[in-house]
């Protein structure tokens, strides 16, 4: 079975390495950043829940920045996702309802200076393909190794910890 590895559960939410990843380690990583529940869109969230699910995306982005040696000199793009879902290959194939089948989520993709992958090349928007050619796209990159995700598990702990107060759950 095909899932995520969860790196953090807190009071913000999850934070994951995706098992299809959509940028390849070297050139910069990808996380994916779930709010505290389930939701379509993010102002269905609690203004507490919105809150601290915010600063588990800022968190994440600081602990990015701050583990991951391919970032060096380089930034990030979040990008609020959940779209997949309805289009009408996606399963269950048809016609969506978004309120329904949409669950929003932000994908979290460090930008490195010295990016190869020429849909990720650094100073251009990244390039994404239609959802029939995505499965095949992601199998080209890998995802950021073991280490690098404790390291950045443990670098997000701190930061809730010491700079947004925010506690581990689960």
């Amino acid at each position: 079975m095909d899932i995520h590895t969860t790196l953090i559960r807190c009071a913000g939410g999850t934070v994951d390495l995706p098992v299809r990843p959509m940028n390849h380690r070297s050139d910069g990583g990808h996380v994916l950043v779930h709010p505290p529940r389930p939701v379509w869109e993010r102002s269905e969230l609690t203004p507490e829940e919105l809150g601290h699910w915010s600063c588990l995306v800022a968190a994440t982005g600081r602990a990015m920045l701050d583990t991951l040696p391919q970032l060096a000199g380089g930034c990030l793009n979040y990008w609020e996702a959940g779209n997949n879902a309805l289009n009408p290959l996606a399963h269950p194939q048809g016609p969506k309802t978004p309120a329904l089948h949409r669950k929003m989520h932000l994908h979290v993709f460090g930008r490195s200076p010295r990016a190869a992958h020429p849909d990720w090349l650094w100073g251009e928007p990244p390039r994404f393909p239609n959802f029939a050619q995505s499965e095949a796209w992601t199998a080209q990159f890998t995802r950021l190794e073991d280490d690098e995700g404790a390291a950045l598990g443990a670098r997000i702990q701190v930061l809730l910890d010491t700079r947004y107060a925010l506690s581990r759950v689960g």
